[in-house]
This record gives structure tokens, C-alpha cells and sequence, in this order.
């Protein structure tokens, strides 16, 4: 989600500069589609290819869509991705509501810092050096070189991790936040790759979201060089998993009726956080977990909690 501030009115004025053109909302109705190149938005929306060109520059600017040179039969053409699916505007930064006046305490924990889990091949963990553990051996998941992952997969099993909860023992937590980039795991790498990925919390199932596929299509922005030249996942999605005491969300979807009570959380001075592939999934696509040193999102796994 595009998170957008009436205090930051530079960065609010381009995107809502962006979205004012209806060519240019055109354009994203159509990636939201496929990605395209401009010759292929020019011929659908029937413009000429120097007026898309423009609308094109003006979206990335106001970072809605992502572009990427590739080659073609002629030199390079230019491919667009579309960016967000979401859009938050917060218009008034002084009067704050209720929601806004509670207090935050939030931990990024790295993705190497599992406590328990289950893998099996394709399986494996490399940094921004190398490949950390020989792959497809889950036995190397026990090794301390773990703690410096910046990229796991696996095609089945889980990954668990404990977050301390340091605040005063009377708060009551309100909203509890999960998120990662996260994406399938494919042989190489394949868009069109299902898989039903479960986060549980404190043991409790939250919900099962599937991922689309394994992204390999150009290099994640974070990723090393010997990583991006290879044919392997190169980046995922951000997903953002959301508890209340009405009910659990994805992305601002609803994914579930579970709510903070049903994972109890108010007494407890951690919570578990595990993620994987039940054995009873329709789509056992696996997964790719990132650090924030590999694929499109600069952070680790995050847990935000919203308390009073």
C-alpha cells in the first residue's frame, strides 16, 4: 500500500498529479492485467508512442508503476509494472483520531532468526555474498550461518519466529501487524506457480493466502549481482497481515474472523509468528521468504502493535 501524508505535500501533489489524467488511469486499469510495454499501451489506447512515453514517465515518477529496459528485436523497449494496489491518503495531520493517538512499538526481526521449522527441496538460504548452507539439505537449516540469510525457500514446511513484546504489562493491545516480502517457490522461477501459504500466531491459524507465483522475470532491486544473473526467484510481494478485535486482514482484505482474542496476546510477553505450506494445501507451491537486503522491499520480517 502507497501510504501518502497532507504532510508531505511534494510527494501527495505527484501522485495526485498522476492519477488526474484519464490516459494515464487507463494505462493502470491495463497492467493491472499484464505488464506492458509502451508500444503495446500505445496501440491499446490508440495514442501516439512519444504521448506515451510521457504519461509512462509521469507514473514513474510518482513511483505507481515500475519500468524495466529489456532487450527487443531493436534495440530496448521499455516494460511497465504496476506498483500498488492500494492507495492511503491522510489528509488531516493535526486532528488526529482515536486510532492515530495510540502508541506503537514495532521490531524487525531478521529472517534467519527462526526458531523452529520444517523444509524440504527445494530448500536453501544465500546472502548477498553467496549461497549459505549446500542446497536442498534441510539439515543445514541448523547451521548458525543461518542468522545472516538474506533469501530462504522451501517447497514444504513451515518457518517459526518469537518477537519479544516489550511494553508496560497494563497496555492493551489494540492492532497487532505482521509483514514480509514474500512470494512461490518454482523450479527457477514461474509466474503461473499457486501456493497456499498459512501464517499462524501464537498456534493460531490466521488465515491462508495464496500467492500467485515465483517472480523471476527481472532482477529484485536489492538483489547482488551474482544473485540477478542468475534464472533463480529474484523478488516477491510485500504482504501485510493485520489483527484486530474485529477480525484479521490482508492488505486491507478481510482474510479471516480471527481476532486478537482468539490469539491471545494480552498476556503474554511474546508472540510466535510461523508461516509455511500446510500438508493439505490445494497448492503446494512452496515459498521465498526475503531479508532486506534481497528482492524489491528493504526490511526484514516486521511486527508493528498498536496499544494504549
Amino acid at each position: 500500500m502507497l501510504e501518502l501524508s497532507i504532510s508531505d505535500p511534494e510527494k501527495l501533489s505527484k501522485v495526485t498529479h498522476a492519477l488526474s489524467s484519464k490516459v494515464r488511469l487507463n494505462m493502470i486499469k491495463l497492467l493491472n492485467k499484464e505488464n506492458l510495454n509502451v508500444h503495446q499501451l500505445s496501440d491499446a489506447l490508440q495514442i501516439p508512442v512519444s504521448t506515451t512515453a510521457s504519461h509512462v514517465r509521469v507514473l514513474e515518477e510518482a513511483n505507481l508503476i515500475l519500468t524495466e529496459l529489456r532487450p527487443a528485436s531493436r534495440g530496448a523497449m521499455k516494460v511497465c509494472t504496476r506498483n500498488f494496489d492500494d492507495i492511503h491518503i491522510l489528509l488531516n495531520s493535526t486532528n488526529k483520531s482515536s486510532k492515530n493517538d495510540l502508541k506503537n512499538y514495532e521490531l524487525e526481526m531478521p529472517i534467519g532468526q527462526f526458531v523452529d521449522f520444517q523444509v524440504a527441496p527445494t530448500c536453501g538460504m544465500a546472502n548477498q555474498e553467496k549461497l549459505l548452507i549446500p542446497e536442498d539439505e534441510p539439515v543445514y537449516f541448523y547451521s548458525p550461518e543461518r542468522i545472516h540469510t538474506q533469501l530462504i525457500w522451501t517447497r514444504k514446511g513451515f518457518l517459526e519466529y518469537k518477537f519479544p513484546i516489550v511494553i508496560a504489562p497494563d497496555a492493551t493491545i489494540k492492532e497487532m501487524q505482521f509483514s514480509l516480502e514474500i512470494c512461490s517457490e518454482a523450479p527457477n522461477h514461474d509466474h503461473n506457480w499457486p501456493s497456499d501459504i498459512t501464517v499462524w500466531v501464537n498456534n493460531v491459524d490466521i488465515g491462508t493466502w495464496t500467492s500467485p507465483g515465483d517472480y523471476g522475470d527481472r532482477p529484485g532491486k536489492l538483489n547482488p549481482k551474482y544473485w540477478a544473473e542468475t534464472t533463480s526467484t529474484q523478488y516477491g510481494t510485500l504482504k501485510v497481515w493485520k489483527i484486530s478485535n474485529e477480525n484479521t486482514m490482508i492488505d486491507d482484505f478481510q482474510l479471516s474472523n480471527v481476532t486478537l482474542n482468539d490469539v491471545n496476546v494480552q498476556r503474554k510477553d511474546y508472540v510466535t509468528f510461523k508461516i509455511g505450506i500446510k500438508e493439505d494445501a490445494v497448492h503446494k507451491g512452496g515459498m521465498n521468504i526475503f531479508g532486506k537486503e534481497f528482492g524489491d522491499f528493504e526490511q526484514d520480517i516486521k511486527l508493528n502493535i498498536k496499544f494504549e
